[in-house]
């Protein structure tokens, strides 16, 4: 089979012009765009991720939608078509490194780059182990047992994992050993957590309800959202604003944005079940959630600008990494290598 790559469409040759997104997960969906991708009358093109073939979804001259298949890796793309091939266009593949868990948030990264993530659980559901600990080869270890509904993650400045419990509104400090117990109570449906940068904890309830726990654990309400907007994932951003998102039946759902003060206003509005999100060092926020239809990972400028960046189905958080991105879904854990930083999400003093 001839290949022409870098030429225009010349003699029946398809042509990619662009992917877009440039990076997926398998099962997830991306839009080749170009010129002769498949005519009726060629029959259906063929969409080569590697050595493997996509589904294809939407065929036209123009623009092909197609599925990432599963086991596909990072590489070229190829359409062929009436037994010609394109030119190839690079796709990047996140790869799975743990499965048969159930995070339903942001996994965590410790400094020795391990990666925490939960088996967390339907509500009341006792599970053998709440959170597991990935290392840097990808093994896969129980970290903690006793716990309940294990749900948001995060490290404090010691380097302890700091855990919230959707069941008894706990949030738990787990030592580097696996160790528990208790940091602070009585926060209702407690989910989202994090850290801002004087070393306060704040804690989501599905109420709408924020809670601020300060370094000496007296525990404060910082702000309440309306009682529909459940503060299911937390962030904070370069100046310490409060960034919170919680996903509702709508498609239209809002990521909020609370200012040290506690007042919160609406950063985005736009987007379907926003879950988990981090931040760059830009500020650029990086949300689970859908936009326009499309599922996956979403880029939010600080200007508000939104566009798909990874595509990808039943994600709920992810976490920078070294080289990369880790990627949550609702059953296990994906790395995707990404050259974008994340900002740090430990105290600084």
């Amino acid at each position: 089979m001839e290949r022409r790559p870098g030429l225009k469409n010349v003699n029946g040759y398809p042509r990619i012009e662009s992917i877009d997104p440039g990076f997926a997960l398998p099962g997830g969906e991306v839009r080749i765009s170009g010129s002769g991708l498949g005519a009726p009358q060629a029959g259906r093109p063929v969409v080569s991720f590697g050595e493997l073939e996509g589904s294809v979804i939407v065929g036209s001259p123009q623009f092909i939608v197609a599925r990432v298949p599963d086991g596909a890796a990072s590489g070229d793309v190829i359409v062929s078509s009436s037994g010609r091939v394109s030119n190839p266009r690079p796709v990047g593949v996140a790869v799975p490194i743990a499965e048969s868990l159930h995070p339903v948030a942001n996994p965590a990264i410790d400094d020795d780059g391990n990666i925490y993530a939960t088996f967390s659980g339907s509500r009341g559901q006792k599970v053998p182990v709440a959170v597991y600990r990935i290392d840097k080869h990808h093994n896969v270890k129980p970290f903690v047992q006793e716990m309940m509904n294990a749900t948001g993650l995060a490290f404090g400045r010691d380097g302890s994992l700091f855990v919230s419990s959707r069941y008894d509104g706990t949030v738990y400090r787990v030592g580097k050993n696996g160790s528990v117990s208790s940091y602070a109570e009585g926060m209702g449906i407690a989910t989202g957590i994090a850290f801002d940068r004087e070393g306060n904890l704040y804690v989501g309830d599905r109420s709408g309800t924020v809670f601020k726990i300060d370094r000496n654990r007296q525990i404060f309400v910082f702000a309440m959202l309306e009682p529909s907007v459940s503060a299911y994932h937390l962030a904070f951003d370069s100046k310490n604003n409060l960034y919170v998102t919680g996903p509702t039946t709508s498609s239209f759902d809002a990521i909020h944005r609370i200012d040290p003060h506690g007042d919160v206003s609406v950063f985005y509005r736009g987007m379907g079940r926003p879950q988990g999100f981090a931040f760059d060092v830009h500020d650029n926020l990086y949300v689970a959630a859908s936009l326009n239809g499309r599922r996956g990972i979403i880029k939010i400028t600080p200007q508000a600008q939104a566009s798909l960046v990874i595509s990808g189905h039943n994600l709920v958080g992810l976490a920078f990494a070294p080289g990369g991105l880790v990627l949550a879904t609702i059953s296990g854990v994906h790395h995707l290598s990404w050259e974008t930083h994340g900002r740090s999400l430990l105290p600084v003093i």
